[in-house]
Order: C-alpha cells, then structure tokens, then sequence
C-alpha cells in the first residue's frame, strides 16, 4: 500500500481524519475487497476510487466491506482518495465518529514500485480542506478535498500530498470536531497518533488567519510565528509558503512575520487579486468554488 497524507498506521488499520489523502495499491484478479472498521461512525466519510486510472467513483464509507471490480485479470491499480471527512463530527479524539479507518484489502495484492516524487505539505484550515468546493452548504456532499488547490498543485507538479485542513481552525483558534489550534495539532494524525515527519519536505503550504479575527495583531502575530518555527524546526530544508487568505484576514501581520523571521527560504504569498466573488470564484462569503480552487492552483 502507498499512502500520501496523514494515515495513522497500527497493525489493525490505517486510519485518516482528512479530506485530501489518499492510498494505491496494485491487485491481480477482477475484484478487490476494501475493508473498514465503522462501528463509531455517526457521519460517514466519503471517498473516491478509481481503477486503472478510470473515472472516480463515490462512496460513503458506510459499510464494513467494499468491492472494487476491475476488467480483466491484471494487473490493476486501485487509487483511493478521501473526497470529505465532515469537519463538525469528532474526528480528533477516539472513538472518532468520522474518518476512514481501513482495516485491510482483501484480495491478491502486488507489491509497490517506490516512487520517487518531490514532497509537499499543505496545512490550513476549511479551505485547505476543501469545505464547500461543490455547493453553499457546510455539508460532506459540497465539500470536496480533491477538488481543493492543494491536490490540484500537486497534480500538476507530480508531487506526493500531505493535505491537511481542518473547519474553523486558526493559529489561535480551536478547529471544529476537537481539533486543536494549528500549532497544538501538527506533528499529530489525530489524538495519540503521531504523524510521519515532514523532516523531508520540499514545500510546506500555510493557509491560516481567516478563523483568527478575534484575536488582535499582537497576539496573532505571536501565535503565527511560533507556528512557522514550529514548522522550521520539523523541516529544515522546506521552503516555507505562507499565503495570504483569500479574505485578507491578518495579511499584513503575515506579511510581518515573514519579513522579520528573515529566512530566504520562508515567503509570503500575496494572493490579492487571485479570486473574484463576482466571476463564481466563492461558494459562500469565504470558501473558494471548485472554479476558485483551480483559480488558486494555476496562479
């Protein structure tokens, strides 16, 4: 199995809180049998599959066993790609009520080729997430991870994805579901469960600010600092990306900490000008469109 994203791993399942990752594996037979643990679900995560690069299928992770068929005998390759986990059901602490937790593949599976690809990382909030990309309504059905920038840069630059956004999380500000404030939850998949370390990256996004309106620029400025020296600690060699929001929420404090941090290799994204509410850049006030994504992606 090839996993991009935050998967916690155990030798029971593998487990994911967020829209935007996803796995690969290789079969040999006409079906595969996916296989989750839903037995806390309370909101079903929905997810993507395609076989042999065919066109995507939906799925609600609903049921305990899911079959893939395929053409022929083989070999296949199977991607499957989280679409949404709904960011306002517990997905931080266990029992989670929602996420994937995968628990196998039953089937004749085939080893992986190691891939070598550039690493990037994108860490945000319900933009990064991919919250109301199809549709104005704060539901799994409109929302899709992706459909959001940061699978689309990836994509086009053939880079491996860590993508994790969390609804109405901030760099002060605690996210929906349990989540923590963006400092407090990185280096973590979920509640116990450590993540993979981006000591490697070759990129790392931040979308943060638009949750962080409360707070004045003294203390968000403190707060975004520290998040990016936490993330300069964690990855050394990354270059550091830090938009601007779409809204311009806190843009001149970003836009202050990148300057007085004085790392060449830290930058601020000024993103004025990319969307526009009158072209059907926005669903809603603050989140991109799927047109709105891709906007953001090109630029």
């Amino acid at each position: 199995m090839a996993y991009e994203g935050h998967w916690g791993r155990t030798a029971e399942a593998a487990v994911t809180v967020n829209s935007g990752s996803r796995l690969g594996f290789r079969f040999t037979g006409d079906s595969v049998h996916a296989l989750f643990d839903v037995s806390s679900v309370t909101v079903p995560a929905q997810i993507y599959v395609s076989v042999d690069g065919g066109p995507k299928r939906l799925y609600a992770v609903d049921r305990e066993d899911l079959e893939i068929t395929a053409a022929g005998r083989g070999p296949h390759r199977v991607e499957l790609s989280v679409k949404d986990v709904f960011s306002r059901a517990n997905r931080w602490t266990p029992p989670l009520e929602t996420g994937v937790v995968l628990t196998g593949v039953r089937g004749r599976l085939l080893p992986q080729r190691p891939v070598h690809k550039p690493r990037f990382a994108f860490y945000g909030d319900s933009v990064t997430q991919g919250v109301m990309a199809l549709c104005e309504v704060n539901t799994s059905d409109c929302a899709d991870g992706t459909a959001a920038y940061p699978t689309l840069v990836a994509g086009a630059l053939h880079a491996s994805l860590t993508q994790v956004g969390f609804g109405r999380q901030g760099v002060l500000r605690t996210g929906n579901g349990g989540v923590p404030t963006a400092s407090d939850a990185y280096g973590w998949n979920y509640a116990g469960s450590r993540a993979d370390s981006d000591r490697h990256a070759d990129v790392i996004v931040v979308n943060q600010g638009t949750n962080d309106t409360a707070w004045g620029s003294a203390e968000f400025r403190t707060a975004y600092r520290a998040y990016l020296d936490t993330l300069r600690a964690a990855a050394p060699h990354a270059r550091i990306l830090a938009l601007r929001p779409s809204t311009g929420a806190h843009a001149d404090d970003i836009a202050a900490v990148v300057a007085e941090l004085a790392d060449r290799r830290v930058e601020f994204v000024d993103t004025s000008g990319w969307l526009a509410p009158a072209e059907g850049d926005f669903n809603g006030d603050v989140h991109p469109s799927a047109q709105g994504h891709r906007k953001v992606a090109t630029d």
